[in-house]
């Protein structure tokens, strides 16, 4: 399975803001993007920048989702399409269905510190949807299904130590948790202001639509 192997922090340095890619150590001082105060990465990053036209807003609107949630340009594409023939707003059409992927549950549950650490104990079998092993992190969660730990893994203290991180950070309203049972439950589709990220997905639809 294809996927990005390089440094995350660049991709946050790329974007021009934090992206939370690498889970407790983005708020830490020793964060890259911070040390290096957000420069470009690459031999040009230093260069003074120029006016982006509409269009390069439109693609790093793109990029920067993509990176968020970790997906790729043909899966990405394959979401916005979905979304496109779905009725209602299609930029929050497509940030439902990317909030509703597995991966993006566990981590919004609390059960790993960021998505690809999520995406890994997913591909690993260690959650469970509805009682059952579940080990594809895009698998779309729907309302009433409860998402939970796998026995072997709720003894592992790097859950443990999620959890606790995540008390702190919230649990989206759409969503409950027993921290406790280690399992959590979908009780809502999510909404766009159900999504914290600063987010234009107008640009995305302009993007795609031309």
């Amino acid at each position: 399975m294809a996927r990005y192997q390089d440094a995350v922090c660049r991709l946050c340095r790329r974007e021009g803001m934090k992206l939370y890619l690498k889970g407790e150590r983005c708020f830490k001082e020793k964060c890259s993007f911070e040390t290096r105060k957000g420069k470009i990465p690459g031999q040009h990053g230093a260069a003074k920048a120029k006016k982006p036209t509409g269009y390069a807003l439109q693609l790093r609107e793109k990029q920067k989702v993509k990176r968020i949630y970790g997906v790729l340009e043909k899966q990405f594409r394959l979401y916005f399409e979905r979304a496109e023939s779905k009725k209602g707003v299609t930029g929050h059409n497509l940030l439902s269905f990317l909030e509703s992927r597995l991966d993006n549950v566990v981590f919004r549950l609390g059960f790993a510190p960021s998505r690809a650490a999520a995406r890994q104990m997913v591909m690993h079998g260690h959650i469970l949807v509805n009682g059952k092993r579940c080990d594809i992190p895009s698998y779309q969660t729907k309302s009433g299904q409860s998402i939970e730990i796998s026995v072997k893994a709720q003894a592992n203290d790097f859950v443990k130590s999620s959890l606790e991180t995540a008390a702190g950070r919230g649990i989206p309203q759409w969503l409950t948790l027993d921290a406790g049972a280690f399992k959590g439950s979908v009780i809502a589709v999510p909404k766009r202001e159900d999504v914290p990220l600063d987010i234009n997905e107008q640009l995305i639809v302009e993007l795609y639509s031309k």
